[in-house]
Order: structure tokens, then C-alpha cells, then sequence
């Protein structure tokens, strides 16, 4: 019997007109330019802005280009997975408003949350409904609008990130390419030390918490980026050796975008070269569930058909994790 395989058969992004550069930075907190490229390779992060815009806002428009460029319907997709921590509604989910506007009717849908590991997270679920027979064409979105959750006063975390969208489509492979292997890992001890303090069921939003400013994003960043430059790293390598690669056989690393200094030990740990590396974190800063379908609709054309990729990320929880995947156009 022919193997089948999930497919990436396009990509396709969305980021917001408005940018917040480090220069605007230094006016609203005590930074400067030369300190944030320095420590995370940020330069500037696109910002999305209006009332009532969620993060569905970008990721229709990406679903939508998705499915000109791949020459479909919307009513032909069959599953479309949201991969994000900022939906727009706690519920429904961010998935169903995704669907409803860009007329996605016959598709079920659902939201995933695994911080800036969702849309690997996402792209291993994705692939076993394909894999199985069960749908053809499957729809993984990474989206995120972190300004929402971001405190604009704190200058350890409002450097790093920004918003953004980005969308894969999955279809069936009897080729070989496609999602290959993942190796998925999380740590519920690491919650301590990136998270949100209220908000959620155990905390629910009181006017003490809004005035303690506790729906934001906080972050302990030396035991962050400490977990996570051995956690892409070390996932990275194993997913390599499981696989019988080594880093001749790979033709990009796509990392998560969190920090220039962990994606360079990445890239040392499994012996990829910088110009082998995809790199927009300067432009774009962390969009958590983004950063990695980003990278790929920027670099689609430098893409061919049959190179190795390794997707690699980390995020709060602890999630991390490593993704194979082989191109197939």
C-alpha cells in the first residue's frame, strides 16, 4: 500500500501596515536601539491597530491569499487549525470567526494553543487527519496579535514582540514529501516563568487584577532563553539523528523568532551555516505562532522541490519542539 504524507502545498502570510521601530521604543521606555538589536536582533515589528481587531483580522486575509494562490474555494477546505494565544473571543474560537469570514463553510475548526510552539504543534496535528484518508485539504494557521497582551511599560518584554499571520495548506503525498517527523516536548514546570497571571479560569479578571496590570505577558528572560537555547537545540539535533541527517543534508533551518542568540546556537548545534538559516526576526519580532510560517512564505521562491527543512521552536508552558519536512514544490 502507497504511503500517503501531508504535503505543504502553499503558503502564504499577512502582517499589518503600522511598524513600531526601535526608535518609537526608546520614546516610551528606558531602552535604546543599539541595546535591543544587540540582545534579540529586533529592529522594528509591525503592530496591528483599530478597535474590534483581533487577531482573525490577519489571519482571513492569509486564508484567503492561501487559497488564490493554490487555484481553490474556500468551501473546499476540510479542517482549518488556529494555532494562537491571542483569540479574538475566549470563546468561540478564533478558528470558527477565521472560517466564517473567508467563507470556509464545509471546514471544521478549532483553535490550538502551544504558545510559540503552536503552529509545529499544529502542523503533526494537521498532518493525521490527511494521513488517515480522512480530509484532503487541511488548513494550519499561526496568528497572533501580541500587542494586545503586551505592556508597552515593560521594557523586558514590549521589545520583543509584534503581530502577524501566516497560513499552510496540507494536502496528500504519495511522493515522499511533505510533514516527515516531529518530536514535540512540554514541561508544565516551565509555566512559572513565562505566562500570563490572570485572566484565565484560576484568575479571572477583576479590577484589582486590570490595575495590577496581571493580562500581560510576563516573563523571567534569563531562565527563558537559558530553557530554550538548550531545548531547540538539543530537539533539533535528536530530530537529525532519528532521521539519519546530518546538517549537509539540510537546506534551511527554520527557527522560531524569538531571539537572534537562540537561533544561532541552533544553528551551531545541528552544523548549519548562517546563510542557511531563516532570519526575519529583525523586521518582525517575535510573532509568537507566526514566526515560523513567516519565514516560509518569505523565503517560498528560494525553495525547491525535495529540500530538507527542519522547523524548530519554543515557547511558554514550557512547548518546544522539531519538525522534518521535505518541500514538495
Amino acid at each position: 500500500m502507497t504511503k500517503v504524507t501531508a504535503a505543504i502545498t502553499a503558503v502564504s502570510g499577512f502582517v499589518p501596515e503600522d511598524r513600531l521601530t526601535n526608535a518609537d521604543l526608546e520614546k516610551m521606555v528606558d531602552t535604546t536601539d543599539e541595546w535591543i538589536r544587540t540582545r534579540t536582533g529586533v529592529s522594528e515589528r509591525r503592530i496591528l491597530k483599530g478597535d474590534n481587531k483581533g487577531t482573525s483580522e490577519m489571519a482571513a486575509p492569509a486564508v484567503l491569499e492561501l487559497c488564490r494562490k493554490r487555484g481553490i474555494d474556500p468551501a473546499e477546505i476540510d479542517c482549518l487549525i488556529c494555532c494562537t494565544v491571542t483569540p479574538d473571543l475566549v470563546f468561540p474560537a478564533t478558528a470558527n470567526i477565521i472560517c466564517n469570514k473567508v467563507g470556509a463553510v464545509n471546514a471544521f475548526s478549532y483553535d490550538l494553543m502551544a504558545a510559540c510552539s503552536g503552529f509545529l504543534f499544529g502542523l503533526t496535528t494537521g498532518p493525521t487527519y490527511v494521513e488517515s484518508g480522512r480530509f484532503r485539504k487541511v488548513v494550519v494557521v499561526g496568528a497572533d496579535k501580541m500587542s494586545a497582551i503586551v505592556d508597552y511599560s515593560d521594557r523586558t518584554t514590549c521589545i520583543l514582540f509584534g503581530d502577524g499571520a501566516a497560513a499552510v495548506l496540507l494536502e496528500p503525498n504519495t511522493e515522499g514529501y511533505g510533514v516527515l517527523d516531529s518530536i514535540l516536548k512540554s514541561d508544565g514546570s516551565g509555566a512559572a516563568y513565562l505566562h500570563m497571571k490572570a485572566g484565565g479560569s484560576a484568575k479571572p479578571a477583576t479590577i484589582e487584577t486590570v490595575t495590577r496590570r496581571e493580562h500581560f505577558v510576563y516573563q523571567e528572560g534569563q531562565m527563558v532563553f537559558k530553557f530554550a537555547v538548550k531545548g531547540m537545540a538539543d530537539v533539533s539535533a535528536s530530530l537529525l539523528e532519528r532521521n539519519h541527517l546530518t546538517g549537509n543534508d539540510i537546506a534551511w533551518l527554520v527557527p522560531h523568532q524569538a531571539n537572534k542568540r537562540i537561533i544561532d546556537a541552533t544553528a551551531n548545534r545541528i552544523g548549519l551555516p548562517p546563510e542557511k538559516v531563516m532570519l526575519n526576526i529583525e523586521k518582525y519580532g517575535n510573532t509568537t505562532s507566526a514566526t515560523i510560517p513567516l519565514c516560509l512564505w518569505e523565503w517560498e521562491t528560494r525553495l525547491k522541490k525535495g529540500d530538507y527543512l527542519v522547523l524548530a521552536a519554543f515557547g511558554g508552558g514550557f512547548t518546544w519542539g522539531a519538525t522534518l519536512v521535505k518541500w514538495a514544490y
